[in-house]
């Protein structure tokens, strides 16, 4: 009823408005002053032309916006309602010969009805946003925001709405906007003089409010900001703001990976979905940093069935509760195993019969790893890497991709070594499959025709440095560091690493999984180097603190670690490939069958103490240099 009630005002209000725009078209046509004929016929008029404007504005549903948020959608069909009424009025005139309407009347009319209409709603707008945030003016941090765009203009509107928040000034690099207004806020400059309208202004925080400009222009932003002592957030990625998963005004903290400018990963959506689409895909160390996220990013293509396979029982019971949660449609099994145990393998790959494999259990951890472990670290990635790769190739799994790692390239310790010699099993394992291959199935035919026990396994390998944020990496430790209040250790000020994104590095992943034809040691793009005690120093600055507050120490290299990481090695050469963040390397070293079985016996032999692993190392893989470890 009250619903009713509200309709009926606001239809009674616009056709009050309607007789008003009537009387008043009269009265301009005829310079203020009505000839008593032209009256008579103006009151005849309204007996007709009222009920057309009413059944014109019901069936065009003007009535279904609210006057308190109206829009420039509701102002169009308020537009369209009256433009279609004037015609109705119109051919109503000169069909029926409803009295002598002048012309100019008909023309009039609508015009001043669309003001009339449109006009009270927006004013009726503005008196409520006064009455809800005209009180609080002068209230709330006072905030600057960097960008002047559209994405600026909905952020501001959406601040309007909160007493945390005063607005105090934008700022954009674009000459043409400064100066100028955005919404009554001010353009006052551009985004490197942050620092001195900061001051000024006594502004603590800012919203970097960017979501589509370079990666490279917003790292610059939050460096600015960051440098100038401000606090420092940004809005949403615009995938996230287009797909209607958060609003604008969802503000988050300024985090590494915005500092990185590393741009948006663009993937072949269709080839991915028919690699990955309708088909059992297994991933080995599912419960790791790398291992979890790519069965997220397989989930977006609706596999058929998701195995997913982990050691730590605790790890994987994480990952088989997040599915459950936020992908329950997704059809998964949770395995407990161990990749070395090759009866535990022969059944998962005998249950599951996966046709595409992602192997990314490893152990990593370069100082640990380095001596006591030395054993197991070869065992778990060598040994675990063959054990799958040729449970694959013995299933007919059409593809396998190996997860390696940077310092696979002239290793300088352990772990490097064990990832080189993975690469090298991959390939002894895809040459052996050529070599055996008939002439008449070679090709891009067998490549995509699908998968079958017959079918040819593709051993591609993808290479990469670190990423940000998973377990054990320096991230997470600096972070702890700075919630204790440092000191902030660096093992010595020269060191760097490239750095992604773990969604980025297992995007790539998948895509260098789809381009693989067999044998290829894909490289993956890390951009630029970083310094890791640049690294760190971003990092206290975003917790808001100085060097003063957490100091950097300076520990030393640890065993096995270099001061920097190579992508490619000594005698590899790189082809482009059409995807711009991966090229191929093309590595001149595979194992032979022979050498293969060599390699089994030796894994499968009783263990051996460092020393020994360490010179069985240096003979398989002639770069390994052990010397640097110490």
């Amino acid at each position: 009823m009250r619903m009713l009630a509200r309709h009926a005002a606001v239809l009674a209000h616009d056709l009050a408005a309607a007789a008003a725009a009537w009387a008043i078209a009269y009265w301009l046509r005829f310079n203020l002053d009505i000839p008593a004929p032209y009256f008579r016929g103006m009151l005849v008029g309204l007996a007709w032309m009222l009920p057309a404007h009413a059944a014109v504005f019901l069936s065009l549903g003007v009535y279904r916006g609210m006057w308190r948020y109206v829009s420039v959608k509701d102002l169009q069909r308020i537009v369209l309602a009256v433009a279609l009424a004037a015609v109705v009025v119109g051919a109503c005139v000169f069909m029926f010969r409803l009295g002598d309407v002048p012309r100019s009347v008909l023309i009039l009319q609508p015009l001043v009805l669309i003001m009339a209409m449109g006009g009270t709603r927006f004013a009726y707008r503005a008196w409520c946003e006064h009455q809800l945030y005209g009180r609080v003016v002068g209230a709330g941090e006072p905030v600057l925001i960097m960008g002047a765009g559209d994405a600026a203009m909905m952020l501001l509107r959406e601040l309007k709405r909160s007493q945390e928040w005063r607005v105090v000034g934008l700022l954009d690099d674009e000459p043409g906007k400064r100066g100028r207004s955005l919404d009554g806020v001010p353009v006052l400059g551009g985004i490197g003089e942050v620092a001195g309208h900061a001051a000024r202004l006594q502004v603590k925080n800012v919203i970097i409010a960017m979501p589509s400009a370079a990666a490279g222009a917003r790292r610059r932003a939050a460096e600015a900001a960051t440098a100038a002592g401000t606090s420092v957030l940004t809005v949403p990625a615009i995938d996230d703001l287009l797909s209607g998963r958060v609003s604008i005004s969802h503000l988050r903290k300024v985090e590494l990976e915005d500092l990185l400018g590393r741009e948006v990963v663009t993937l072949d959506s269709d080839g991915l979905h028919r690699l990955l689409g309708g088909r059992t895909v297994l991933v080995t160390g599912a419960g790791g940093s790398i291992g979890s996220e790519l069965a997220r990013q397989i989930a977006r293509f609706e596999p058929k069935l998701l195995v997913l396979f982990e050691q730590s029982e605790f790890a994987l019971y994480q990952v088989e509760q997040e599915f459950s949660l936020r992908l329950p449609n997704t059809p998964i099994a949770c395995a407990v195993g161990d990749v070395k145990d090759a009866a535990r393998i022969e059944n998962l790959f005998a249950r599951y019969r996966p046709e595409v494999v992602f192997h990314a259990a490893a152990y990593k951890h370069v100082p640990l790893m380095e001596n006591e472990n030395a054993w197991e670290a070869v065992r778990n990635n060598v040994l675990g890497t063959l054990r799958v790769a040729e449970a694959a190739r013995r299933h007919g799994s059409g593809e396998f991709v190996f997860i390696s790692t940077d310092k696979a390239v002239n290793p300088a310790n352990v772990m490097g070594s064990t990832k080189r010699i993975a690469e090298m099993v991959c390939q002894g394992l895809q040459d052996d499959l050529e070599v055996g291959l008939k002439p008449e199935l070679q090709g891009d035919a067998l490549c995509r025709s699908g998968f079958s026990p017959t079918t040819q396994t593709r051993f591609v390998t993808v290479r990469f440095g670190n990423v940000l944020g998973s377990s054990g990496s320096v991230i997470p430790r600096f972070r702890e560091q700075i919630a204790r209040g440092g000191p902030v250790t660096v093992t010595h000020p020269e060191i760097v690493r490239y750095f992604m994104s773990i969604p980025e590095a297992a995007q790539l992943v998948l895509q260098a999984g789809l381009m693989g034809q067999g044998g290829e040691i894909f490289v993956l793009d890390m951009g630029e180097p970083v310094k890791i005690v640049d690294l760190a120093r971003d990092m206290i600055r975003l917790s808001g603190f100085t060097e003063e507050d957490v100091r950097i120490v300076f520990t030393g290299l640890r065993p096995g670690e270099k001061l920097y990481e190579e992508l490619l090695a000594d005698g590899e050469h790189t082809l482009p490939t059409p995807h711009p963040k991966l090229r191929i390397a093309r590595a001149q070293a595979a194992l032979s069958p022979d050498e293969l079985a060599e390699l089994r016996d030796w894994l499968e032999g009783a263990p051996q103490d460092e020393q020994a692993v360490k010179r069985r190392l240096a003979q398989i893989v002639p770069e390994y240099r052990p010397q640097q470890s110490q």
